[in-house]
């Protein structure tokens, strides 16, 4: 029997993708391996977003290749983003390389398996339009109790610093009665927690429906057994409406935590970006959810340095900062891309300065999330319990509703005796820090 391994890099939306190709060759009787040693095949499924995720993926794709001479892989296959990205490129300037399956050629993967082992260097790309459905299986990679649901493929917002439209294509909506059945499929297997994703998941609904569907799709999947929690990940500001909010707000399977990547807060560099809110519309928004979803935990990400950037532009996005007190948020360095509208722009901004904002803003997020941490302490919360603390087998880590797998902090509960991963417990907050927070069980 061939064995393939696999190394899934980037977003969860990504590794929904890594997850299907995984089925595609288990149902073509290739085994799965995690150990590179022992594959006939490697499989990188890349990033190609920004200069950071291209250089982790060309350093993966060159660890991967090493394999041929110290384990007993026959070739290396990249597919994902950067080979949709750079395509011919990659293969003649990468002698590692074996394959390249692009963003739109994923159900090929066979195809490329077949032809590496043949002893040919293929290059499938393939059509910018495709997405996967309910009928296809999935390899989960995830713990047995959490998953991702990608509920569209691509994107339709073009904002100026951004490749996704490029790489993904143009936004596509599943249909309702997919995401039901695939999420069902899912509740059958012990998942419990459900994360919907997408490149803009309110947008969810407009190509197929007419108008943004998200919250006709969240009244259906809340109906699904043996789902506890729906978290709702990369909201786009703009189709946030009323009733999406009503929803999250009465719904108790809906986690009240909104991801929502705003980029800025100044209407110029707003603008610039493409983006299609104003500082004056998100604050609405805002004030909005939060008067109407107590305890709301709201995710946010900024970029700085981007094209254009003054001080007082910082300046503005800092004091927004300030008033907003943001429960989570990600701050990244601008990347100059080729190919996109900002990449050309003047006024790029030296990297030692973009450095020096992005330190300023994470020193300052720190400090926020530290006093809203802290002043969790006293509260009782519903842990999801996701493993143990080696050095210390009586306490037990995990995640509220106030944290999203991967990318938010961790709860820590004393004396949680013998539960095992996927169980819930009640434990309450004694002590908040930075990111983490360490609790009793009650």
């Amino acid at each position: 029997m061939l064995t393939a391994g696999f190394v899934s890099l980037g977003c969860a939306k990504n590794l929904v993708d890594t997850e299907i190709m995984l089925g595609i060759l288990a149902d073509n009787n290739i085994h799965i391996t995690d150990d590179p040693h022992a594959a006939d095949i490697l499989i990188v499924n890349t990033c190609g977003f920004i200069d950071s995720a291209k250089e982790e993926s060309i350093s993966t794709i060159i660890q991967m290749a090493d394999f041929k001479q110290a384990g007993k892989c026959r070739g290396v296959i990249v597919a994902g983003c950067l080979g949709q990205r750079y395509q011919q490129e990659l293969l003649d300037e990468l002698a590692e390389v074996s394959a390249i399956v692009g963003t739109g050629a994923w159900h090929r993967i066979m195809e490329a398996v077949q032809a590496v082992l043949a002893g040919e260097r293929v290059l499938l790309i393939g059509e910018t339009d495709t997405i996967y459905d309910e009928t296809m299986r999935r390899i989960t990679t995830t713990p047995a109790y959490s998953a991702y649901v990608k509920i569209a493929e691509g994107c339709s917002n073009c904002c100026s610093y951004c490749v996704i439209p490029l790489v993904r294509g143009k936004y596509r909506s599943r249909s309702i009665e997919s995401v039901i059945s695939e999420i069902q499929k899912l509740a059958e297997r012990g998942v419990k927690e459900i994360n919907l994703i997408a490149q803009d998941t309110t947008s969810y609904g407009r190509d197929r429906y007419d108008k943004p569907q998200l919250a006709m799709l969240l009244k259906e999947l809340v109906k699904i057994e043996g789902i506890v929690w729906i978290r709702l990940l990369y909201c786009y500001p703009k189709y946030f409406n009323d009733e999406l909010i009503e929803i999250i707000a009465n719904e108790p399977k809906i986690c009240k935590y909104i991801d929502l990547p705003l980029q800025h807060a100044d209407d110029e560099i707003l603008t610039a970006m493409n983006r299609r809110d104003t500082r004056e519309e998100i604050e609405r928004l805002l004030e909005k959810i939060r008067t109407a979803i107590p305890g709301v935990v709201i995710r946010t990400s900024f970029i700085v340095g981007f094209p254009g950037e003054t001080d007082s532009h910082f300046e503005l996005l800092k004091q927004f900062m300030i008033k907003q007190k943001f429960e989570r948020v990600g701050v990244f360095t601008y990347s100059q891309e080729e190919d996109t509208p900002a990449g050309i722009l003047e006024q790029q901004i030296p990297d030692n300065v973009k450095d020096e904002r992005y330190h300023e803003l994470m020193a300052l997020q720190c400090q926020i999330s530290e006093e809203l941490n802290r002043d969790m302490e006293g509260k009782v919360l519903a842990v999801l319990i996701e493993g143990y603390n080696p050095e210390q087998p009586d306490v037990a880590f995990g995640r509220s509703y106030r944290e999203a797998p991967d990318v938010d902090g961790r709860i820590y509960v004393e004396n949680a005796g013998s539960l095992s991963p996927g169980e819930m417990v009640q434990a309450q907050i004694v002590q908040g820090f930075t990111y983490d927070l360490l609790a009793e069980r009650k």
